[in-house]
């Protein structure tokens, strides 16, 4: 089902001299304003409702909102009259909201209704633009709730890990809505047992073929990589979830898995699906969102920092060589083995540069989130530390003083292109703690 966006026109009556004038036509703005958004955003749907007071406003939302339904997955009050109060009606009683403000029309009542918003911290948010591509962009974050809403997540660990304990399970399904459900290492060693060699050798030697370099891994390593990728695309399909994250190091570590899965994620997280490593739920819900938002891939990192070149370094041994999503350029990647016991095979990424770069992570625990930008200047090359790492311009010193490891952990997770708004809007629609670790 499309997501369903409810606009709402608070309007005076027509012979009330009122900002935008005496006799402003709400019905005939209305339309057009619905027109737009629908050109712009043909995968929503979008309905429109004119009030002119507010026990009009009321009376709809409880009728829209009884029983415990909702129909509509969010609403964008356009305000086009002053001092109504029918703004707060929605800020104050339904999530997510937008309240858009048109220029020289609700624009007391927007500064009004905003001041509320940013004092008593609502999860609403407020645009007053004179560029409509601003309320666009806005609208679209309500379509990225619903896709959050509607994903599901497969964890792969035996037992509880510190990604995946029960709490943050618990706290995924409050937040975002997500499922999530798990699969031990045996049932993932079930799906590798039962996949086809003949399609296994194809993606080992498409691999083989692709690559700028194989280094470390031998063939037959290629062709267990493969077949683990082949094991986790059957065992999302078969319960239909959008991401997957294992618990990799420990289910390895253990003797649990017949071969790393960073090969998997690679290819997972280029084809527009989701791939996240060591069962982290938190890295992979911030994966989802900018997947949705965006379009493309992101991928997860131990951040190093360095004061002397005031850059931060994104390493980690699965990437993606898609960073600007699926049907985008692919940039070159090495295959290394993993870079701790020097095992496996992983990817050494080496990503374009003089791109902007954003980093965030989501903590469903603690209500938080965390994000800062970049400019990527060099792919490092260092035997030491993960295969990919990504330096990037950043105020190293800032990042350093508010890197929240006790909120956040180590984790980063990275995407190209500049995000830093979407997400800040994205993670106020959820009531979360925001904290821009460059700032």
């Amino acid at each position: 089902m499309n997501t369903r966006v409810k606009v709402v026109f608070p309007a005076n009556e027509p012979d009330a001299p009122s900002w935008p004038h005496i006799g402003y036509d709400v019905e005939k703005r209305s339309i057009e304003v619905l027109s737009m958004l629908r050109h712009r955003l043909p995968e929503l749907e979008f309905t429109g409702e004119v009030y002119r007071s507010p026990e009009q406003a009321e009376q709809a939302l409880k009728e829209e909102t009884g029983n415990g339904q909702h129909r509509y997955d969010g609403y964008l009050v356009y305000m086009t009259a002053l001092w109504s109060r029918i703004a707060e009606i929605y800020v104050r009683n339904v999530n997510p909201v937008i309240v858009a403000d048109e220029l020289y029309s609700g624009s007391g009542g927007f500064l009004q209704v905003y001041s509320h918003i940013k004092q008593e911290n609502l999860p609403a948010i407020g645009v007053a633009s004179s560029n409509f591509e601003d309320i666009v962009d806005a609208v679209r974050l309500i379509d990225v709730m619903k896709q959050m809403r509607e994903a599901k997540i497969l964890v792969v660990a035996d037992g509880e890990t510190w990604g995946a304990d029960q709490q943050t399970l618990e706290s995924t399904q409050r937040l975002f809505g997500t499922q999530v459900t798990r699969m031990s290492a045996a049932e993932l060693k079930a799906y590798y047992d039962a996949t086809d060699t003949d399609q296994a050798c194809a993606w080992r030697d498409r691999w083989l073929r692709e690559a700028l370099q194989v280094v470390e891994p031998d063939e037959g390593e290629l062709l267990r990589s493969a077949r683990m990728y082949l094991a986790l695309r059957s065992a999302m399909a078969d319960v239909q979830a959008d991401a997957v994250t294992v618990d990799c190091l420990g289910l390895f570590y253990g003797d649990k898995l017949p071969a790393y899965p960073c090969l998997g994620f690679f290819q997972l997280n280029n084809e527009g699906s989701t791939g996240v490593c060591e069962a982290d739920v938190d890295s992979t819900l911030t994966q989802l969102l900018i997947r949705y938002l965006a379009g493309r891939p992101a991928y997860v990192s131990d951040p190093v920092i360095d004061m002397a070149t005031d850059q931060i370094v994104y390493a980690h041994c699965v990437a993606t060589n898609r960073v600007f999503g699926p049907e985008g350029p692919a940039n070159p990647y090495i295959i290394r083995s993993h870079a701790e016991d020097r095992k496996g095979a992983s990817v050494q990424s080496l990503m374009p540069l003089g791109h902007q770069v954003t980093t965030a992570k989501v903590s469903v625990k603690n209500r938080a989130f965390a994000v800062h930008t970049g400019k990527a200047v060099a792919n490092i090359a260092d035997e030491k530390a993960c295969r990919t790492k990504l330096a990037a311009e950043v105020d190293a010193q800032r990042i350093l003083d508010n890197y929240h490891s006790e909120l956040f952990g180590w984790h980063r997770v990275t995407c190209y292109g500049d995000y830093r708004k979407q997400l800040i809007d994205l993670a106020t629609l959820y009531g979360l703690k925001i904290i821009e670790e460059d700032r």
